[in-house]
This record gives structure tokens, C-alpha cells and sequence, in this order.
């Protein structure tokens, strides 16, 4: 089914029915109200190319989500799964392009074919050359994360610093003297992704100002990651009796490698962090966590995007996300041996 067959049942010219689609030239109520009796009974429903080209708009966002390895986790399959649902609910589509192995081609291409109105990035660094990218090619964006230069565009993120230092002023108030930092993997903190950088800082000031030793460690974004990052910090210092985690990836591992050393959580050993809520309450048991929200980051940043649409020219806004510590049961008073 096309225009011309709408046209010539509706007994008015192609233009007509196009301009009726498109909005941009009014017509008389009746002649509207016959054109979309048509399309009502035929069940039309116009391409998306077609609606672009006469609109200017392609009611979809851009999704750019280099995954952190050769695929995608299972928690960053929850921040996409919850960025397009939160798209959905405002009538736009969503297009992941991925950069992988192909540098940011896939990123280019959206920025020269206009194939989206706008884009999300997630996965941000410090220094991160798709933000400037965009910036330079005036293309609207925002980011979930934030560079180190984070003033100037728009983004939403958590508050890493201020997060895990939560939880070691939880450990360190619990009589916990002996903390590690289990954080992302080598690669990416090299790579500079922001929350493995602004963790560790969080970690390294409070423990200076609670007054307790801590040691940070990197680990892979799989659990076999997990055990052995727990044999590595049980090796390095066997006095120590909890540990704070950025990695949701690792946790099940963690637990494993504790209780492969005789470690039981949380009479012997206590384990908090920064997670997803469903993450944070599938380990058993239940992880003591800063509870990441991805439905309300998803939202946030689609809510960003639209608004940098509608008013393009508006002082740039940011989302910072700091959510209180929920206590469960990974958390418990030091052990007299650790003291």
C-alpha cells in the first residue's frame, strides 16, 4: 500500500495525502478526516526513510556500546535493555553501533548518514575521543559516565568517589582495619574508563581518612577473575576481613574464592559495593551495596538526549546519581582475627 492508492480512495491528490503525513501544509478537517478513514482501513503505516526525508527526524536514537571484551555482560546487557525500553516509551526507536575492532567507523557512519537524531554513549573514559568527536561535529549526544571534562556536555552518571567511600566508612565504622578494593580489569583501567578511575580514588581517600590499610587490586570482568583475585589478596595479606567491589561481573566469583578458602561471609569475611540491585540480591548471601539503577540511568539519559533535541541551545544538564548503601547480609563486625 503506498500514497497513490491512499490518494486516489481518499479522491485527492498524492500531495494532499503527504502533506496530511507530514504536517507541513494544513488542510480542511474533512479532507484529514477522509485521508485518515483510508489509512485506518488500510492499515497504513509509512516507512521510516519516508517519514525522515519529509520531517527531517528519524525517531531514533543512537546507541554507542563498545562491550568490554569480545561480548556483552549480562549487567551491560541491563543498561541496554533499559535505555531502549525508556526510548520506546517516548515513540523512539533505538541503533546500537558498536565499536569493535573497527575504531569508531561504526559511530562515524550514524554522523554521516544522519541515521539517528541523537546519541547515547556508555562505556566513557577519562579522555574518551567520541565525545570530542561529536563535540566537534556538533552532532547531539550524551553520555552515560562522564570525561574528565564533563562541564561542557551532558551526561548522567554515578558518584563513584563518593559511593566507595560509603563503603569503607561502613567496614571501617564495623571495626574493619584490613580492606580491599576489588576494581574493572587491567585493560580498562588502562584504557581510563571513568568509574574504575574515580572508584579507586574513593577507595584510596577514605581509607586515609578512616585510618585503615587498603589495597586495590584489578580483576577481569568474569568470576574465575573473582577467584583468583581473592587468592591474591588472601596471599598478599591473610589479616584481611572485607573488601569493597566495583565489579559486578566478579561477584560471584569473589564468593566462590572465599569460600574455597575458608572465608564465610559474613562471620569471617565481609563483601559491599556498588550494583545492580538485582545483582546485588541474587548472590547469596545478599550483597550490602549501593544499588545502580539502570531502568533510572536509562531513563535519565533518553530524558537528556530529547531535551537537548527540543531546545538545542540550553545550558548543558547533568544527573548524578549517589544512592544510599542498602545493608543486607554480606556485612558484619569485623572477627576479633582481624584485629
Amino acid at each position: 500500500m503506498n500514497i497513490g492508492e491512499i490518494a486516489r480512495r481518499a479522491g485527492v491528490s498524492r500531495s494532499t495525502v503527504s502533506y496530511a503525513l507530514s504536517g507541513k501544509r494544513s488542510i480542511s478537517p474533512e479532507t484529514r478526516a477522509r485521508i485518515q478513514a483510508v489509512i485506518d482501513e488500510l492499515d497504513y503505516q509509512p516507512s521510516a526513510t519516508a517519514r525522515a526525508l519529509s520531517s527531517g527526524h528519524t525517531h531514533t536514537l543512537g546507541l554507542v556500546f563498545p562491550p568490554a571484551s569480545s561480548h556483552y555482560t549480562d549487567m551491560q546487557l541491563d543498561f541496554i535493555g533499559s535505555l531502549v525500553e525508556a526510548a520506546a516509551g517516548f515513540g523512539y526507536d533505538v541503533l546500537m553501533a558498536a565499536s569493535i575492532g573497527d575504531g569508531d567507523k561504526g559511530l562515524r557512519r550514524l554522523v554521516a548518514e544522519r541515521r539517528v537524531d541523537g546519541a547515547v554513549l556508555m562505556e566513557i573514559r577519562l579522555d574518551d575521543a567520541r565525545v570530542d568527536y561529536l563535540s566537534e561535529a556538533g552532532f547531539p549526544f550524551v553520555t552515560i559516565g562522564r570525561t574528565g571534562r564533563p562541564e561542557h556536555t551532558r551526561w548522567v552518571d554515578m558518584d563513584y568517589t563518593a559511593l566507595v567511600g560509603s563503603c569503607v566508612r561502613h567496614l571501617a565504622h564495623l571495626g574493619h582495619r584490613r580492606i580491599a578494593f576489588v576494581n574493572r580489569s587491567e585493560r580498562l583501567f588502562r584504557a581510563g574508563y571513568e568509574s574504575a578511575h574515580r572508584s579507586l580514588t574513593g577507595f584510596e581517600n577514605a581509607c586515609e581518612q578512616q585510618g585503615v590499610v587498603g589495597a586495590a587490586y584489578l580483576c577481569g570482568d568474569d568470576a574465575a577473575s573473582g577467584e583468583d583475585a581473592i587468592g591474591r589478596i588472601l596471599a598478599a595479606d591473610p589479616a584481611t576481613t572485607a573488601l569493597v567491589t566495583v565489579n559486578e561481573a566478579a561477584l560471584g566469583g569473589l564468593y566462590r574464592g572465599l569460600a574455597a578458602h575458608g572465608r564465610e561471609v559474613p562471620l569471617d569475611f565481609s563483601v559491599t559495593g556498588i550494583a545492580l540491585s538485582r545483582w546485588a540480591t541474587a548472590v547469596t548471601p545478599q550483597l550490602t551495596a549501593a544499588d545502580v539503577s539502570a531502568a533510572e540511568m536509562g531513563r535519565a539519559a533518553v530524558e537528556l538526549l530529547l531535551e537537548l533535541l527540543a531546545t538545542p541551545d540550553a545550558p548543558p544538564r547533568h544527573v548524578l546519581l549517589a544512592p544510599p548503601v542498602s545493608l543486607r547480609a554480606s556485612t558484619g563486625p569485623a572477627p576479633e582475627s582481624g584485629n
